[in-house]
């Protein structure tokens, strides 16, 4: 083959290659219908950036790759629109939306065309920014925001960023000039969890949904706008060259959808008045139950030919109206700032406020997420502030009124002790939340602590379940871990679903963990990030519970693996008073354990790495897990060159045979159980 023509193939299989990639993108941010797996969408894309990397002559500014690539701009140019981007009357009743009909009747009826059939186009009014994207011979050649109607700016480069937006039109027909309008918005869901990642590395939140689209499509480095979950929406074709014949908005639609446009799902078409009333009432119904934001819907008469003859009035099309639903957001005033206790301690700034109808919600409470949050509002007592509730989202403080603050406002502090159960409050290094201390105590934590102090890898309580130990604490039967310790069999006779033997069985589990292993109760008390492992090397370390107690931060941190924050948790945990005292009514309850050697170099397995794979018969991999610890020995989970020795049980699978690869020792469980035997003599 010669190398012209080996230019030729590579460039038929480059455009081949744009042309599938644009296509599947459209089967997977337009339709929601991938036709191939993610994997195989990767492999032609990388097919593409390599005939790209070796020809570069090659590249096409409309390839898939090439949606980021503009130099951050200095400012948006300013762009005249060719047809102005009118808005629309608004109606908020169904009154309002028998004016509409009436006012098109008499048009018509005017015009001479009284005969023809009212069927209108509805579909929800998205909350977003309003843009315009040109296409010339099927190529994306400009977009432009809304602005003022008349004027935007040329956000061009920002929208080719958006995987919703085709920069190529699918299908062979496509028009000669075309120019579509939509919106552009995010989900909640993405906008969340934005918001969530800002706060996480201390950078600017969103007040809503819309503010952070119009945002994100206001940068003037298209990398960041390409960074932002952003969704396009086509919702009218402005222009179109003759070639192409549109007789229905309706059509309209479906043929933007054919040349590669996400359109509304919600998108119908009802006849009269009464079907302009029933979509906006089910609309209404579905508004907090869908993905994104909406603030009504948007009602037009479907008939293009209908819509050219009615016109315009003012600003306004004859032919089209927006219903609008009640406002997402309002002002009202912060009346107190009280703090809720989570199941793990968390503490929550909670603002009380006076009472305010909020799309079509009474809301009297809004959460304020944590203090780094009030800070950042600059929250005060007394403030008057903008809430916003969307969907079933917990309503929010948007921002201060500071035009409204009162002269006297109280500055808004965190609480010293819990307001639940009066322990102290902490918080670590680096984290924004605040947390009460009384794991053990704190009647807000206490199904949390009792569930994990009963679970299996902690003391490992058979048949205390979730639902029994509801029942205890509704019951107000068990307060902290140690009244368990002194439940009966006639007691717990009396609970639902709970016979007299289910009763003895539980009062004999009850009593069996009593005999444990310092591991075992270490990790029980449920301090944070102190899980398994931790606990061992707490328990080999110190050897004694009350030497772990008197442990200071010096001590804390010489123990293997033991860093500031997990120190901090432990020093903050043991100097509550409330903990000390349940520690002290669970020894006083019988709980006990053998002695633990001190000095891990001094036990047999100390420095072995030990992996185990495949089933044990006669022991569960957490009870060999634990007495290699208590050898010991380090269990770690992957096979590597520096692993000591891997335990290999029924059906061991790869791990085995990375295990004889290595040359790593291999014993089976008979040879288990004999050297634990021997090792624990």
């Amino acid at each position: 083959m010669s190398l012209s023509s080996l230019d030729a193939a590579s460039a038929s299989r480059y455009q081949q290659l744009i042309q599938q990639l644009h296509y599947h993108n459209y089967r997977y941010h337009v339709l929601d219908d991938p036709l191939i797996p993610d994997s195989e969408y990767d492999q032609l894309y990388r097919e593409l950036q390599q005939l790209e990397s070796d020809h570069p002559q090659l590249i096409d500014a409309y390839s898939p790759t090439q949606r980021v690539g503009a130099q951050p701009l200095g400012r948006f140019p300013e762009i005249q629109h060719q047809v102005p981007m009118l808005s629309l009357g608004n109606v908020f009743d169904a009154d309002g939306l028998s004016r509409f009909v009436r006012r098109i009747q008499q048009a018509l009826e005017d015009l001479g065309r009284a005969d023809q059939p009212l069927e209108f186009c509805c579909e929800p009014k998205l909350d977003g920014l309003a843009v315009s994207l040109i296409y010339q011979n099927g190529r994306l050649v400009q977009g432009v925001t809304r602005g003022d109607g008349q004027s935007g700016e040329g956000i061009t480069e920002n929208l080719r960023t958006l995987p919703s937006i085709p920069l190529l039109l699918q299908g062979e027909a496509c028009p000669e000039y075309l120019e579509v309008r939509g919106e552009v918005y995010m989900l909640r869901s993405a906008f969340e969890a934005m918001n969530a990642r800002a706060r996480e590395q201390d950078s600017k939140v969103f007040a809503n949904p819309r503010n952070a689209a119009a945002g994100s499509l206001r940068q003037l480095d298209p990398r960041i706008t390409a960074q932002r979950p952003l969704i396009f929406t086509a919702y009218q074709v402005a222009q179109i060259s003759q070639e192409i014949t549109l007789e229905t908005h309706s059509a309209a639609m479906q043929q933007l959808e054919a040349w590669g446009f996400k359109i509304s799902r919600q998108l119908q078409l009802v006849q009269g008045e009464q079907g302009l009333i029933d979509y906006c009432e089910q609309l209404a119904q579905q508004r907090d139950a869908l993905p994104f934001d909406i603030d009504g819907a948007v009602l037009k008469l479907n008939n293009l030919r209908l819509q050219a003859e009615l016109g315009f009035r003012s600003r306004e099309p004859r032919w089209a109206v927006a219903y609008k639903y009640p406002a997402q957001e309002e002002t009202t005033q912060v009346l107190d700032v009280e703090f809720q206790v989570g199941r793990t301690g968390a503490i929550t700034p909670v603002a009380r406020l006076a009472p305010v109808q909020v799309a079509g919600v009474m809301v009297s409470n809004a959460t304020l997420h944590n203090m780094d949050e009030i800070a950042r509002l600059d929250l005060r007592r007394g403030d008057h502030v903008i809430i916003r509730r969307a969907g079933d989202v917990i309503p929010q403080v948007v921002r201060v009124r500071l035009d409204l603050r009162p002269a006297e406002t109280q500055v808004i502090a965190p609480p010293k002790v819990c307001p639940v159960c009066e322990s102290r409050v902490e918080r670590a290094e680096g984290e924004a939340v605040y947390r009460c201390s009384g794991g053990l105590y704190c009647a807000a934590q206490r199904k949390e602590a009792l569930k994990h102090f009963a679970s299996r890898k902690a003391l490992d309580i058979e048949g205390l379940g979730e639902k029994l130990i509801d029942q205890l604490v509704e019951k107000q039967w068990v307060t902290t871990p140690a009244d368990l310790y002194q439940l009966t069999d006639a007691q717990l006779s009396q609970l639902e679903r709970m016979g007299p033997k289910s009763a003895a069985n539980l009062v004999a589990a009850i009593d069996k963990s009593k005999h444990t292993s310092l591991v075992r109760f270490i990790y029980a008390l449920g301090i944070r990030e102190v899980g398994e492992t931790t606990a061992a090397n707490l328990a080999r370390h110190f050897g004694q519970l009350e030497a772990l107690m008197q442990a200071d931060l010096e001590s804390l941190l010489s123990v293997e693996d033991i860093g500031p924050i997990v120190a901090q948790h432990l020093l903050a945990f043991f100097a509550e008073p409330h903990n000390r005292q349940t520690l002290t009514l669970l020894l006083q309850a019988g709980l006990h354990w053998p002695e633990v050697s001190q000095q891990r170099e001094d036990l047999p397995l100390a420095g072995q790495t030990w992996v185990l794979t495949g089933s044990l018969e006669s022991l569960t991999r957490d009870q060999a897990k634990a007495r290699l610890e208590a050898l010991g020995a380090k269990v770690s989970g992957s096979i590597s060159k520096k692993t000591s020795q891997l335990v290999a049980g029924a059906a061991a699978g790869s791990k085995l045979t990375k295990a004889e690869s290595l040359g790593v020792p291999v014993m089976d469980e008979a040879q288990l159980l004999a050297h634990l035997a021997e090792l624990e003599a």
